[in-house]
């Protein structure tokens, strides 16, 4: 029996010898037509604080490999590193991302966290046309952190290689996993593994930094992490999917509402002396304590107590009562963005309710684009890809993909196995896990009153019910919108919350 056997094995092999030959040959002519990664290296000083902070600046790509060691994903990211620190490992370093799924990390970058950035007018206005201002950033933490920003695969300059499919990546675990693995060369060509980690994210970004944080922090080769920054935050999708039955996001976005609408003077501020704080933690009480109770109560809620609420809703929001009686007392974000200014002609933004803008369709339903979105896309856009290609030098001629729908269209968006359509995604658990398993690990949340993508209420009922140790959680909140930082007075006091945060350690 064993003559067979062994006879058996040694034909096999005899027959799969040539063709783990051409296997081989093939793996070798695939790796041969990738080029090598580029990367390009800078020095420049910043300001910050009176404080004059030379540092080098490392721009190219990171090759993630197989384990054939065959490269099948180019991550490109901009690292800035202060020069003449004697102790480095000691430093922190802070990894740097933006959203979507499927944005570049420009917005942190020229917006927040590096040493260049660019100017936007203010008061919601319009960025116009080119040239746009680039500037240094005062605001910059590298007088004490390190700072990586990161381009998703599918983002930025960030590719798939070889015969590798795009879509492989672009997933919660999967993009975790990859961004993981970035990381954990970064960490090691820089000799940086015992130096503070920390990770920060904007929208989407958030919601990466969760899984991020479970990836590298999971198993026996873990890396802990001294914290999370989170931009904008969106842990818990079920706050904001308006499916049929699902209440949530009605209560979680009611105070961004009214805080538009007293942005806009559609509240009388006399009961609240003119107060904004203490006009929106009546809404917020309001939301939880009486409109919450209302929604599923649903068609069996009495008559004189609906109109009791919707008489309260009209008050906050600045709407009709006939309108809100007309939604049932459900007001999606989108119809409330064209009904709060209707009779000005005029519609709000999403990602910052307090840009203003004009659809054709005045009188309809259907939308432009948001104000608020199409008032700093062109600069920030034409802004980094100049940065890069002008000031860094950085030899890359194929399309930067700044915000790109594929990745988004073609997510994946369950966590594990058992999760599928039509549950909500929600990574907030992680947060949880990560904090019982790290003692020092510690968030920092950044929300803007103004934000009709991921409203800040939404993040405040997230943080209260995921298991999170709320003693370890630090949360402000700004007077602007989605991305804060556009607004300056904003700006500056968002980084100073953020720098007592890492100081804080």
């Amino acid at each position: 029996m064993s003559k067979i056997i062994m006879t058996v094995i040694a034909a096999f092999g005899l027959l799969t010898l040539p063709a783990q030959a051409e296997t081989k040959k093939q793996d070798k002519a695939s790796s041969a037509k990738i080029s090598d990664p580029v990367s390009v290296d800078k020095t420049g000083t910043v300001s910050i604080a009176g404080q004059k902070v030379a540092y080098a600046v490392t721009a190219g790509e990171t090759y993630l490999r197989d384990e054939k060691d065959q490269p099948v994903a180019s991550v490109f990211s901009t690292t800035y590193r202060r020069t003449g620190v004697k102790d480095a490992h000691k430093r922190p370093v802070i990894f740097i991302f933006n959203g979507g799924p499927g944005s570049a990390s420009i917005w942190l970058h020229m917006g927040v966290f590096g040493p260049r950035r660019v100017a936007l007018p203010q008061g919601g206005l319009d960025d116009g046309a080119p040239p746009y201002d680039i500037e240094d950033n005062p605001y910059t933490f590298l007088d004490i952190a390190d700072l990586v920003f990161i381009d998703p695969v599918g983002t930025g300059w960030s590719r798939a290689l070889g015969d590798k499919d795009p879509k492989d990546y672009w997933g919660i675990n999967e993009d975790a996993q990859s961004l993981a693995e970035f990381i954990r060369i970064w960490v090691t060509k820089n000799k940086r593994w015992n130096s503070p980690k920390y990770l920060a994210g904007e929208s989407y970004g958030t919601t990466r930094a969760a899984a991020l944080t479970h990836a590298l922090q999971g198993g026996w080769t873990d890396m802990g992490l001294n914290g999370v920054i989170l931009i904008s935050s969106i842990l818990d999708f079920q706050t904001a999917r308006f499916s049929p039955a699902n209440d949530t996001p009605h209560i979680a976005y009611l105070p961004t509402m009214a805080a538009a609408a007293w942005y806009h003077g559609k509240v009388d501020k006399t009961p609240w002396n003119d107060d904004q704080q203490a006009f929106l933690t009546e809404v917020k009480a309001f939301a939880l304590d009486d409109y919450a109770p209302a929604l599923l109560r649903g068609t069996s809620l009495a008559a004189d107590q609906q109109a009791v609420l919707v008489a309260k809703l009209a008050r906050y929001t600045g709407l009709s009562q006939s309108y809100i009686r007309n939604t049932n007392m459900r007001i999606n974000p989108f119809r409330f963005e064209k009904e709060l200014l209707r009779e000005e002609g005029k519609t709000i933004g999403r990602l910052d309710g307090r840009y203003t803008g004009k659809d054709f369709d005045a009188a309809g339903e259907t939308f432009d684009n948001d104000p608020s979105g199409y008032g700093i896309d062109a600069a920030y856009t034409a802004a980094a890809i100049d940065y890069f290609t002008r000031e860094l030098a950085v030899p890359i001629e194929r399309r930067f993909n700044v915000l790109g729908g594929k990745p988004g269209r073609n997510w994946k968006w369950a966590t594990d196995k058992n999760q599928g359509w039509p549950a909500y995604t929600n990574v907030a658990p992680w947060i949880g896990e990560a904090m019982r398993e790290n003692s020092d690990y510690r968030v920092f949340i950044a929300s803007g009153y103004y934000d009709f993508a991921t409203p800040f209420f939404a993040t405040d009922l997230t943080m209260n019910r995921n298991g999170i140790d709320l003693a370890r959680v630090t949360t402000s909140y700004y007077p602007a919108g989605h991305m804060m930082y556009v607004h300056e007075p904003s700006l500056e006091a968002v980084t100073k919350d953020m720098r007592a945060f890492l100081l804080a350690r």
